[in-house]
C-alpha cells in the first residue's frame, strides 16, 4: 500500500489538525469515521475521532473493540506526525490496553501517542485515550516499520 492511499493534509475546517484518512472507504480504517491528528511536542502526537452510535455497545458507550482499533490506528497516525516515514504501511507487533472508564458517544475521543524509542525497524509507543478530563484507557505497543517503497 502506498502512502498515496492515505489522505494526509491540513484540515481546512481546523488548521491545527491534519486529516488522516484512508482513501478507500471499504477498508477497515474507514469504520472509525472522521479522524484527525496533530503534533503536540517533539515526542507526542494527539489523534481524535468522534464516536457515533455505530461505535457503541449495548450500554450506549464506546465499544471496547472500537477503542482498541482507535489506539491501533492512532499508533500509526501519531508515528507519522512524529516523523516515522511510511507509517501507514507498517504493522502492529503488539498492543496492550488497560480500560479505565467508558467513552461517551458524540464527544471527541483523543489518543495521546508518545514514541518511547525508535530503532532501525521498531517503534515503541505508549499513550492514553482521553475524553475531556476522563482517562478512558492506557496503552503500549510496538510497530514494525515498513521497508521504503521500491
Amino acid at each position: 500500500m502506498s502512502d498515496s492511499q492515505f489522505r494526509h493534509e491540513p484540515d481546512p475546517d481546523d488548521p491545527d489538525w491534519m486529516i488522516w484518512e484512508i482513501r478507500d472507504p471499504e477498508r477497515f480504517n474507514a469504520l472509525l469515521g472522521k479522524f484527525r491528528v496533530r503534533r503536540e511536542t517533539e515526542n507526542l502526537a494527539r489523534c481524535r475521532m468522534w464516536p457515533q452510535p455505530i461505535h457503541s455497545n449495548l450500554s450506549d458507550v464506546v465499544h471496547g473493540g472500537v477503542v482498541m482499533s482507535f489506539i491501533d490506528i492512532s499508533m500509526f497516525a501519531g508515528s507519522r506526525m512524529l516523523g516515522i516515514e511510511h507509517a501507514g504501511r507498517s504493522v502492529t507487533l503488539d498492543l496492550t490496553c488497560q480500560f479505565m472508564a467508558p467513552g461517551a458517544i458524540d464527544k471527541p475521543l483523543d489518543a495521546e501517542v508518545e514514541i518511547l524509542r525508535e530503532t532501525g525497524r521498531l517503534v515503541f509507543l505508549r499513550g492514553l485515550v482521553v475524553q475531556d478530563a476522563v482517562k478512558v484507557a492506557a496503552f503500549s505497543g510496538t510497530i514494525r516499520k515498513a521497508s521504503p517503497p521500491r
